[in-house]
């Protein structure tokens, strides 16, 4: 007999053992034969830890399956290892906004640090996700955009000494970590290439007037076109991050009411899609009636019509710094804020 006890039936599996034990850092440090302090300090990406031992420590962790306990590194540092990424829900570029949050994430691999996403709505005010990330801790630096000259979300996280980078410049720039594109030499360099084929009746369709870099960009637009003697208006009505049926319609109305608008700068990949369908709707064609200068983050425009002047925007690299400017911001919060700008000088 085989007793009380219920036994597998004839080839069934053996039963499961008990859950497998949760790998620590005491894991790691038998494995790699290191202190535990050491092995901590390494994942942590401790300046006195090299770059060797760092790498071989992360490889074990990763292939175990560590998993930082998060409430245990917030206990013993204060800190979350989180940096977060506030966007508005509204503020959809395409490739743009997708290609900022992949560089950033990809900057942070290796790091202590993962990335949160913090969204909010069009009609919700600014600041609400801003304090609940300072009251709260959830995070250790933010990153955000859609930057404003005197914006507040920048005035309230220097007051407060919370880390963070900005994509794009507030008028306090010289006292916080950015990275920026040069929107005023997008704005001079759009009058130039349109200029170079003989248009001189420009329209810029440019980002919302609230945001620095819109000021910055009509301000180069306008100065150039002023210099070289090219009329230049800017639309009224839409801007860059109008909705698609806004940008089209609003085109094709300016178009049909003024022929003679033969060159256009447009401030965002999408709207630049739509600009092409209202003016193509009243029968002009691209580069033949009508030359459009646009920017984009990620080759795309020249498969949708080849003869659209393209500026280049490098957001993977902007992502990257941002990442470690961030960082930075939180380990020396006494140094020199990380600071970088792109300066676009050709078009294609």
């Amino acid at each position: 007999m085989r007793g009380d006890r219920p036994t597998p039936a004839d080839g069934a599996p053996p039963a499961a053992s008990g859950p497998r034990a949760k790998p620590t850092l005491r894991t790691i440090s038998e494995i790699a034969g290191l202190a535990v302090p050491t092995v901590s300090r390494a994942l942590n990406d401790a300046p006195d830890i090299g770059a060797e031992t760092k790498a071989r420590v992360r490889r074990i962790a990763a292939e175990i399956g560590y998993v930082p306990n998060r409430a245990g590194v917030r206990l013993r540092t204060g800190r979350t290892n989180v940096i977060s990424l506030v966007l508005s829900t509204e503020h959809d570029q395409m490739n743009h906004t997708a290609r900022l949050i992949s560089s950033i994430a990809a900057e942070l691999t290796g790091t202590p640090y993962h990335m949160i996403m913090t969204p909010f709505a069009p009609d919700e005010d600014r600041m609400r996700p801003i304090r609940y990330i300072v009251e709260t801790g959830s995070a250790d630096a933010m990153i955000f955009n859609q930057i404003e000259p005197e914006d507040p979300r920048v005035a309230f996280l220097m007051e407060r000494g919370f880390p963070f980078a900005t994509h794009g410049r507030s008028v306090w720039a010289d006292r916080h970590p950015w990275a920026d594109f040069d929107n005023e030499a997008f704005g001079r360099v759009g009058v130039e290439a349109l200029v170079s084929r003989r248009r001189h009746n420009l329209v810029l369709i440019a980002p919302p007037a609230t945001q620095t870099y819109a000021q910055a960009m009509i301000g180069g637009a306008r100065a150039r076109a002023a210099g070289v003697g090219a009329t230049l208006r800017v639309a009224d009505g839409v801007t860059s991050d109008s909705p698609n049926a806004d940008v089209r319609g609003w085109t094709a109305a300016a178009v049909a009411a003024d022929p003679s608008i033969d060159g256009l700068i447009i401030g965002s990949t999408n709207a630049t899609l739509a600009a092409v369908a209202g003016m193509e709707a009243e029968g002009f064609d691209v580069g033949t009636d009508i030359d459009i200068v646009a920017k984009e983050a990620m080759a795309f425009l020249k498969f949708f019509r080849d003869r659209i002047l393209v500026v280049d925007e490098d957001v993977r690299t902007t992502g990257a710094f941002l990442a470690r400017a961030a960082i930075r911001a939180v380990r020396e919060p006494k140094e020199p804020p990380m600071q970088h700008l792109e300066v676009p000088d050709h078009w294609r």
